[in-house]
């Protein structure tokens, strides 16, 4: 029989997707509120992967990357993405309901990278409330590496250095605790 091992606390992000810079702003007030200190806000580029958001969100979209300084307990994922649901709902449009942002929230460890998701498909297991797991990198010869499902904008070259970088600050801060 195999022992129960418990992992160690993973580093929150979340990845935002918004038109104005504004909602942006009030967005990563709430986040630092709820999830304590940013450690890096990742540059601002045009979000052209998919127009699947730009019937809520509108067109010329941004995509921006938020990694948070204090780790979390992975249990907690379903818990954070409920919350950034909820602010997605208070930041909304009040005069439609349609977002103005869509925020995601995943966690780094040593080996992957996972997000949190209200959508099951076939290679998403349930977590808890609704919410389930997407793994989205492995770590594999020093670098993450994507898989059939990753999104194309975790797919460039940018994105993975980051998270690699990432996963690094991650590896030593473990060291502290």
């Amino acid at each position: 029989m195999g022992r129960i091992n418990y992992p160690p606390p993973a580093m929150l992000f979340t990845g935002l997707i918004y038109r104005n810079i504004e909602i942006a702003e009030s967005a990563k007030e709430k986040m630092v509120a709820e999830f304590g200190e940013v450690h890096e806000e990742s540059s601002i580029i045009p979000f052209n992967f998919t127009d699947h958001y730009n019937k809520e969100i509108g067109e010329g979209l941004k995509r921006e990357f938020i990694s948070f300084k204090r780790l979390i307990n992975v249990d907690n994922l379903p818990m954070i993405k409920i919350k950034t649901n909820e602010m997605e709902s208070e930041l909304a449009d009040s005069s439609t309901g349609n977002r103005r942002i869509n925020i995601d929230p995943g966690y780094i460890t040593a080996e992957k990278l996972v997000l949190a998701t209200t959508k099951n498909y076939g290679h998403r297991p349930y977590l808890a409330d609704g919410i389930y797991a997407e793994l989205t990198y492995r770590f594999i010869k020093k670098s993450f590496t994507t898989l059939e499902w990753t999104y194309p904008d975790y797919r460039t070259k940018e994105a993975i250095s980051m998270f690699n970088g990432w996963r690094k600050w991650y590896l030593e801060k473990l060291k502290e605790i």
